[in-house]
C-alpha cells in the first residue's frame, strides 16, 4: 500500500512537540487554521483549513492511537473533502539525544494510489513537518 513517510527532528522535547500535534492551538500554529480534538483513544479530532476554492474544508477523523507523547493515529473519515479522506495518519515520537524524532506514515485513501496526488500530499507534508522544525527548535 503506497504511503508518505517523513522524519524530523526537532530540538524540543516530547511533551512539547506532542502539545503541537494534539492541541487545537498546536495544530493552528503550524497546520491547519482551527482544530477540534477529544484527546483519548476513539475521540474524534476536526481539522479546518481553507480549500483549494477559498472555502473552509473540515476533515473529520477518529483517534485510533492516543499514546501521550509517544503515539497519535488517526483515521480520516471517508466522506471527507480534502485528498486524505479515508487514509490513517499516524505520528511517533521518540527522544534522540538532545531532539524529539518525528515519525509521520500517511497512507490508506484512494489520493495514495495516484502518484501525482501523493507526491502533491508528499511536498505539503515535507512543508508542515519544516514549518513546526523551524517553530519548535530550541533557540
Amino acid at each position: 500500500m503506497p504511503a508518505i513517510r517523513r522524519h524530523v527532528y526537532i530540538a524540543a522535547s516530547q511533551r512539547t512537540v506532542w502539545r503541537a500535534l494534539t492541541t487545537a492551538d498546536g495544530l493552528a500554529s503550524w497546520l491547519v487554521d482551527e482544530a477540534r480534538v477529544d484527546p483519548r483513544n476513539g475521540g474524534r479530532i476536526v481539522w479546518t483549513y481553507e480549500g483549494d476554492d477559498g472555502e473552509p474544508v473540515n476533515d473529520i477523523g477518529t483517534i485510533l492511537k492516543w499514546r501521550p507523547t509517544s503515539h497519535l493515529e488517526i483515521k480520516w473519515d471517508r466522506s471527507n473533502k480534502g485528498p486524505g479522506a479515508g487514509s490513517r495518519l499516524s505520528f511517533q515520537l521518540a527522544r534522540d539525544g538532545d531532539e524529539t524524532r518525528l515519525s509521520l506514515i500517511h497512507g490508506g485513501g484512494e489520493a495514495f494510489e495516484d502518484e501525482v496526488q501523493r507526491s502533491a500530499m508528499d511536498k505539503e507534508w515535507r512543508q508542515a513537518l519544516t514549518a513546526l522544525q523551524g517553530q519548535l527548535d530550541a533557540p
